[in-house]
């Protein structure tokens, strides 16, 4: 990332009303076309253009298999050997993925791809339901900050250096153009059925021009005759919240509407599909400056440092008598939403502490919003969260959903939660309590969900009291860190890398910030005034998945095929196939990217797992 272009200059100047009606990313680019496109669209012009040198000998189409663990680029020759066959091995319901990549020296009025039948030697077959494609759309993306060391702060784009990365997987497209010295990777997914017969099936994916075609690729794809649960049986605990407003504007539809939930319904279903376990619901305005069910019951508890800030879920009254009422609607069709879609083992509530320590209501003296500022510590603190929590403890158990309720809090200072803790025992000793933060062995035993940043470690013999007392234990990944991440121009087997390393660790989970907290148009600049280019988001609008999701969702099976294999292992008194486990694991050691690249480590791991 070494070119600093006109393009990526353009982000320093203003739009003009001219515009007004055209869509303009977050750093100021005009896209050229309307506002939050969904069904189709066009990427941001290339910063980079191919090279004569490098094309010239390239006459023709040309297609071959290459690797998931690459993101190819759009403008220069593909570094692959060409490929006919792919093999791949999975358990019964597990996903298994491959990339093909087109590269052609001539333009391509109406490229598209099919699958062919996928049968064994006993003629058993794979549906074709079972098979998904989608071209590898591209999108901008910056960098880690120049000292290499994460990539949080203010960014200004003048700054970074600007490439286009491939990331989105548009699943909606079924056809495109694709001109002369042009890459197009296009992304194959297999679901193997649970009902699968155990075998290895031969199949093909036909690359076409229109009518004509131009490459058969071979695809083989072994079932093991073990089996992955489906995911919302898994037991790993995934935590990537959620935002509902961002959904909203993008999509231009009224908030908590009819619409709103239909436009979310398909995002939150891949959510769910991914073995998410936690519903994000905020109680306070704006949270955080920007979590399961994720649910806020506070306006702004990040203090709005998204572009959508995550408002409250609880209206807040205070009667012209002085004591308090809460209105939990929108907080209840949320969760019941999350629910339908199989979201529903957990809902964790931000956030007690907000950033700005800002809370508001709706004073019916004065009929007017109010605001007032307090802290934990505080009478008045304790005044409004005792009433709060007190009513809202007896409407969750009125709901059945006390038992998965956890109030939640991120990045708190142990002195702060201690007093919190205090305000929530004396409300309802029985709450549940979450924190994403640093490890303190002070509160630890009164946290259900504890979750630490990566390079942290629980202590052994807390972990295995954690487990026994059937609390959760896991850890996050932010900004701060430069590897493992998932920014859109992180290595891909990165976003893998990180639950073989929770296996690792003996932990239950992983969470990161955020599924779809969008920047003002995802689908063609991933850069964000905060942070790196994708650090707000896994997944694009229009429900497409992306290289950097489908990578965890990989990771995340392979934790759940090592549990599994574990618990067999110890039920038969299998050391050998323990011991193999760990040694399988020992390599997923923090500090060893990017000088030992996420793929090696993820791959030499992948082939032994599916050896047993």
């Amino acid at each position: 990332m070494k070119r600093l272009t006109i393009f990526s200059l353009t982000c320093l100047f203003s739009v003009g009303a001219v515009l007004a009606q055209q869509g303009v990313t977050q750093c100021g680019v005009p896209t050229g076309q309307p506002k939050f496109p969904l069904l189709t669209y066009q990427e941001l012009p290339d910063p980079t253009a191919p090279s004569d040198k490098e094309w010239v000998a390239v006459t023709s189409t040309q297609v071959s298999w290459g690797t998931t663990d690459v993101r190819y680029a759009k403008h220069q020759l593909p570094q692959l050997k060409k490929q006919q066959t792919v093999s791949l091995k999975g358990w019964r319901g597990e996903r298994v993925n491959a990339q093909a990549v087109v590269w052609t020296g001539v333009e391509l009025k109406d490229l598209n791809f099919s699958f062919g039948d996928f049968k064994d030697k006993k003629g058993n077959v794979l549906p074709k339901d079972a098979f998904t494609g989608g071209f590898v759309r591209y999108v901008m993306t910056d960098e880690l900050n120049k000292d290499g060391r994460g990539a949080c702060g203010h960014r200004k784009s003048i700054d970074y250096d600007s490439l286009l990365v491939a990331d989105p997987i548009d699943t909606n497209l079924k056809t495109m153009a694709l001109p002369a010295r042009t890459v197009q990777p296009v992304w194959v997914q297999c679901w193997i059925p649970q009902s699968a017969t155990p075998g290895t099936y031969q199949g093909e994916l036909l690359i076409n021009d229109g009518s004509r075609l131009l490459q058969r690729l071979n695809l083989e794809i072994t079932v093991s005759s073990r089996e992955l649960p489906q995911p919302s049986e898994w037991a790993y605990h995934l935590d990537l919240w959620q935002s509902p407003y961002a959904v909203a504007r993008y999509y231009q539809v009224p908030l908590w509407s009819q619409e709103h939930f239909d436009a979310m319904r398909p995002l939150m279903k891949m959510l769910a599909d991914a073995g998410q376990k936690i519903i994000t619901a905020n109680f306070k305005h704006k949270p955080w400056n920007g979590p399961h069910i994720t649910a806020t019951l506070t306006h702004k508890p990040w203090n709005g440092q998204t572009e959508d800030y995550f408002d409250t879920m609880v209206t807040w009254i205070k009667r012209a008598d002085g004591t308090w009422a809460f209105d939990y609607t929108i907080f209840d069709r949320w969760v019941e939403f999350m629910m339908s879609v199989g979201i529903d083992k957990q809902i964790n509530c931000y956030s007690m502490v907000p950033w700005e320590l800002s809370f508001q209501y709706y004073d019916q003296a004065t009929n007017s919003l109010q605001f007032v500022k307090t802290a934990p510590g505080d009478a008045a603190y304790e005044e409004m969260w005792g009433a709060m929590l007190a009513s809202f403890s007896k409407h969750l158990k009125e709901k059945g959903w006390f038992d998965i309720c956890a109030i939640a809090m991120d990045e708190r200072p142990m002195e702060v939660m201690q007093k919190t803790l205090k305000v929530i025992r004396k409300a309802d000793p029985d709450f549940k309590v979450s924190l994403a933060g640093n490890y303190h062995e002070e509160i630890e035993p009164d946290l259900y969900d504890y979750c630490i940043v990566i390079g942290q470690n629980f202590p052994e013999e807390v972990r295995l009291r954690r487990v026994a007392e059937n609390k959760r234990t896991n850890y996050y990944t932010c900004c701060t860190e430069a590897h493992p991440n998932t920014f859109t121009f992180s290595d891909p087997a990165e976003a893998a890398w990180m639950s073989y390393y929770s296996s690792k660790k003996h932990l239950d989970g992983y969470l990161r910030w955020a599924y779809n907290s969008w920047p003002l148009e995802p689908l063609l600049d991933s850069r964000f005034r905060s942070w790196a280019g994708g650090d707000t988001y896994l997944v694009y609008p229009g429900a497409r998945s992306c290289i950097r999701f489908e990578r965890l969702i990989e990771g995340i099976q392979a934790h759940e095929k090592i549990n599994i294999l574990r618990q067999e292992f110890e039920k038969k008194g299998n050391k050998a196939g323990l011991k193999k486990i760990e040694k399988m694991l020992a390599p997923f050691n923090l500090g060893s990217m990017p000088e030992i690249p996420a793929a090696i480590t993820v791959n030499r791991a992948n082939q032994i797992l599916n050896s047993f």
